[in-house]
């Protein structure tokens, strides 16, 4: 067996060492938060049921103490920014259909960019890669319909849910229930990037003679 080079390597697991180093930033400035959560702008420190990941960007906690953590919570939204973005690069490299690849092309790289936008004062902007990743996972999820990666095929629907119902219950203000959903759905939609990127190969997408992979 050929053995890679260390550049290969690299390339080859670049999305995971950006999750990962991504996840290891924003657990060391949710450490180093003060407090306060929109439900208790005296609380101490980061409460994962409690708190918005949102609320680790801020210079300035909502209890009004600096937040000495937001630079890692920065650095750590732009590992994960790359990490999608080359995601959905890489997924493009799979699909048979050239129109969709170019479209998760162009989704993977504006996402690089928006993605960070979240952790920035145009946070606002931002969020349109909610929605750009949305529509990018929805994409591959129709194609992951027609393969034969079963696991995958629940994985994905169940990754689309989790984030419906963040959006319902954000929208509905059941807050204390969004604060534990918005960590539900990053986590499924990060072990579902990962899935994807390292359990999926060229082979699984290419048509058969009944044309299943064709949208």
């Amino acid at each position: 067996m050929e053995r890679l080079t260390s550049r290969q390597r690299v390339k080859k697991y670049s999305v995971l060492i950006c999750m990962v180093i991504s996840v290891i930033l924003i657990v060391i400035a949710s450490l180093l938060y003060p407090g306060g959560s929109l439900l208790d702008k005296n609380s101490t420190g980061f409460g994962w049921s409690k708190n918005f990941l949102s609320n680790l960007f801020a210079t300035k906690a909502i209890n009004g103490s600096v937040n000495p953590g937001w630079i890692w919570a920065l650095t750590g939204m732009a590992f994960h920014s790359v990490g999608y973005g080359i995601f959905f690069i890489h997924m493009a490299g799979k699909i048979q259909s050239r129109q969709w690849a170019r479209i998760l092309k162009v989704i993977g790289a504006v996402n690089i960019l928006f993605i960070f936008l979240i952790a920035t004062p145009l946070h606002d902007l931002g969020t349109i890669s909610i929605v750009l990743t949305l529509f990018g996972l929805f994409a591959i999820t129709v194609f992951i319909l027609k393969t034969k990666l079963h696991f995958l095929k629940f994985c994905c629907i169940f990754c689309l849910l989790t984030f419906y119902i963040f959006f319902f219950l954000y929208g509905f203000g059941y807050l204390s229930l969004a604060f534990i959903m918005q960590k539900v759905y990053t986590i499924s939609s990060m072990l579902l990037v990962l899935g994807l990127e390292y359990f999926t190969r060229v082979e699984d997408f290419i048509p058969n003679k009944s044309g299943a992979q064709k949208i």
